[in-house]
C-alpha cells in the first residue's frame, strides 16, 4: 500500500516538473514540502527502489511512468474534492486546498469516480486546474498570462497559479474569479496593468498578473 508520505512526493514532484518528463532538484522538493534536503534525499532513494522514480545525486529526481500514473491519481482526487467542497458544501475557493490535502489520501478511486460522475465529468477545478481522467489523461487548455496580454485585450480569467487562501481572498475582493471577463485599460513599465472589469478601472501588481491565466475574448 503505497503510504500518504510517497503520494506527497510523487504529487510534488510532478507538479514541480509542471507536468513533463523532466528532472526536479533536491532543494525545490524540500521548499516545497517543507523538509530537509536530507530528508528529501532519504525518500528520493525510497522512491527510485520502488521503482517510481529515477534519481540521481546533484541532478535529480524524475518520475517514471509508474510513479506518474500515482501522482496523477493524487491529483484527480485532490482537484475533485475541491470542486466537490465548493458545489457541493458551498466552500469558497480559498477554503477548500487544506481539506482536501486531508481527504485526498483517505478517498478510494471508487469514490472519486462517483464524485465525478455526480459533478457532470468536469474538466477543471474551482482554481481552472484541469482534472486528470481515471485513466492519466491531463488536458490543459491553451493559456497565457495576463501580463503577456496586450493593451485593449479583452481577456476571461481562466486559471490561477498561486491558491494560496490569502491570495485567492485578495482576488476575491478585487472581483476577480474563474470566468470573469475583462479588460486590458494600460501596461505599465514596472510589468503592472490596469484592467477594466464590470466598467470599474484599478491596477493589478506584477506578481498579480503573472499568476493570472487568461484566454483571449474576441
Amino acid at each position: 500500500m503505497i503510504s500518504l508520505t510517497v503520494e506527497n512526493y510523487l504529487k510534488a514532484i510532478f507538479q514541480l516538473a509542471d507536468g513533463e518528463q523532466a528532472q526536479v532538484s533536491t532543494g525545490r522538493i524540500a521548499t516545497a514540502l517543507n523538509v530537509a534536503p536530507g530528508t528529501v534525499t532519504s525518500m528520493l532513494k525510497t522512491l527510485a527502489e520502488g521503482k517510481l522514480a529515477t534519481y540521481k545525486p546533484y541532478e535529480g529526481v524524475e518520475l517514471t511512468p509508474a510513479g506518474r500514473a500515482l501522482a496523477l491519481r493524487v491529483i484527480r482526487r485532490h482537484r475533485l474534492i475541491e470542486l466537490f467542497l465548493v458545489q457541493t458544501l458551498n466552500l469558497t475557493w480559498d477554503e477548500v486546498h487544506e481539506e482536501a490535502e486531508d481527504m485526498e489520501h483517505a478517498v478510494s478511486d471508487w469514490l472519486v469516480d462517483r464524485i465525478e460522475e455526480h459533478l457532470g465529468h468536469p474538466r477543471f477545478d474551482p482554481h481552472g486546474d484541469p482534472i486528470p481522467t481515471a485513466d492519466g489523461a491531463i488536458n490543459s487548455a491553451e493559456t497565457r498570462s495576463l501580463a503577456e496580454v496586450p493593451s485593449g485585450q479583452q481577456f476571461r480569467v481562466v486559471r490561477v497559479l498561486d491558491q494560496s487562501p490569502t491570495f485567492l481572498r485578495e482576488l476575491s475582493d478585487s472581483g476577480i474569479a474563474i470566468g470573469v471577463s475583462g479588460t486590458i485599460a494600460a501596461r505599465h513599465a514596472d510589468g503592472g496593468r490596469t484592467v477594466t472589469l464590470d466598467g470599474t478601472d484599478f491596477r493589478i501588481e506584477p506578481h498579480v498578473a503573472a499568476c493570472l491565466c487568461v484566454d483571449a475574448v474576441e
